[in-house]
């Protein structure tokens, strides 16, 4: 299916021509455009078969997440058809369709047996006895008139445990009036992105390489996304241009470096002195294992950085809790946003996380938490140096977070070829080469999430995904 000619335009499932100009780069809302119309016009009839992410990535030479996600818009406006263990097909439909819906699909489960893929927590640990307990002392005691349309910066209880929380934890320089809860990073970036491009912000710098569905969160709402290359001592800002900046200090990802003393304090007198302004995804700040955390960037300039933090990973992703502490010039811009799409999660969940982290459950919980993650990650390190596999770990990587990352020996297989043979053993893990920028920087090898399977499942996926790996 792949276009080899001489033509400019790229070619899709089954060899239909979906108007692509391979010279340009294609976002999920393009590719997404371009199905919609192959459907429309019959190119794509009712019952077809459409190719798996995985295939039409690498057919259209794009990201697996820019497919995934023009499939899972399609699938909201009912044009695809996804069942869970068989092919996504093209729904039959004789009514008009809307041309865009902004309610994201439900995401399907991978098929695959052994889940390792990366920014997963095991949902087994969720604490849902202290969930519960702390929703009924908060529901126990809120005011009738609490349960009514939200404050749209976030419930005010909430937003004051969670600058006590963020000082407390993380170092973070801020107060309750300057934070704002959203249903989740992803909608928090797209608010702040719409809310920088109407205040004439033309581009935003990003590492290189870095998550490919948050860049194009970014392009969606109109930015100009730069890659700024990454070294053993992380992002670095003599590299970066643009008056925003979105970096992963803590822990990079997908590489898993820490950013240097000396890189903070640039960056931070960078953006003090030619007015920038710095996104710090703090993504799994709470999981450091072999030293304590590493403070937020934020506290070296509070004034000019955005911290971000969600609950993500401590908790559950299905919570869609995520929340932002924002400089003081733009807390009314990013409240003006939000109430105009009404982006606030559900008052229960803010009020039972606020009740959490004032009771110090969800410091138990994280500390637990930590706890098992450093005593898996301990474990596919061992096993990956006792069975002499010859991929190596990202040499800079820390012990932190949920994921570690292999590159893979150059004298081996491809990174397709070994992502193909650990679907064949059902396991699943993601791609290194699909995060970069830069084709000329690009390297292949895996991101590999030990913290999704539940405790049972953890040992035999290890031993799983070490096999496939031992006959690579």
């Amino acid at each position: 299916m792949r276009d080899n000619g001489s033509s400019p335009d790229r070619t899709g499932p089954g060899g239909i021509d979906l108007h692509l100009d391979r010279r340009a780069r294609v976002g999920s809302s393009e590719l997404a455009a371009s199905l919609r119309a192959a459907i429309r016009e019959d190119r794509l009839p009712a019952g077809s078969r459409v190719p798996s992410t995985r295939e039409l990535a690498t057919d259209l030479g794009v990201s697996r997440g820019t497919v995934t996600r023009a499939y899972e818009l399609l699938v909201a406006e009912g044009l695809l058809l996804a069942r869970q263990g068989a092919a996504t097909v093209v729904a039959a439909t004789e009514s008009p369709v809307r041309e865009y819906s902004r309610e994201p699909a439900v995401r399907r489960p991978t098929e695959l047996r052994w889940d390792l893929r990366p920014g997963k927590p095991d949902l087994s640990m969720f604490p849902r006895s202290a969930w519960l307990a702390a929703q009924q002392r908060a529901l126990r005691h809120v005011p009738a008139t609490e349960l009514d349309y939200g404050h749209p910066a976030g419930h005010p209880l909430l937003r004051e445990a969670l600058a006590e929380y963020l000082g407390r934890v993380r170092g973070v320089r801020t107060s309750p009036e300057r934070i704002a809860v959203f249903g989740g990073y992803g909608q928090a970036l797209r608010v702040l992105g719409e809310v920088l491009l109407r205040r004439g912000t033309p581009s935003v710098d990003f590492e290189d390489p870095s998550l490919p569905k948050l860049r194009e969160i970014a392009e969606e709402v109109g930015l100009r996304v730069n890659g700024v290359p990454l070294d053993e001592a992380g992002f670095d800002p003599r590299g970066s241009h643009s008056p925003v900046v979105v970096v992963t200090p803590a822990h990079q990802y997908p590489l898993g470096v820490t950013m240097s003393a000396q890189r903070r304090t640039e960056l931070s007198g960078l953006a003090h002195s030619e007015d920038r302004l710095v996104v710090e995804d703090d993504y799994d700040g709470e999981f450091r294992f072999d030293r304590e955390p590493v403070g937020a960037l934020q506290r070296l300039a509070p004034r000019h950085v955005i911290y971000a933090g969600t609950a993500s990973k401590t908790l559950a992703p299905g919570l869609r809790l995520a929340w932002l502490a924002l400089p003081e010039r733009l807390v009314e811009p990013v409240r003006e946003r939000k109430a105009d799409g009404d982006r606030t999660p559900p008052v229960t969940e803010q009020l039972t996380l606020a009740e959490m982290l004032r009771s110090g459950s969800y410091d138990q919980h994280v500390r637990r938490c930590r706890a098992g993650y450093e005593r898996r990650r301990r474990r596919i390190v061992a096993a990956l140096t006792e069975r002499k596999v010859r991929h190596e770990l990202y040499p800079a990587g820390i012990a932190a977070g949920l994921h570690l990352t292999l590159r893979l020996d150059p004298e081996g297989l491809s990174e397709q070829r070994v992502l193909r043979r650990l679907r064949r053993h059902s396991v699943a893990v993601e791609g290194l080469a699909e995060h970069w920028m830069d084709e000329r920087r690009r390297q292949e090898g895996l991101v590999i999430g030990y913290a999704a399977p539940p405790g049972h499942a953890f040992g035999p996926a290890l031993r799983t995904l070490l096999r496939a790996l031992s006959e690579s």
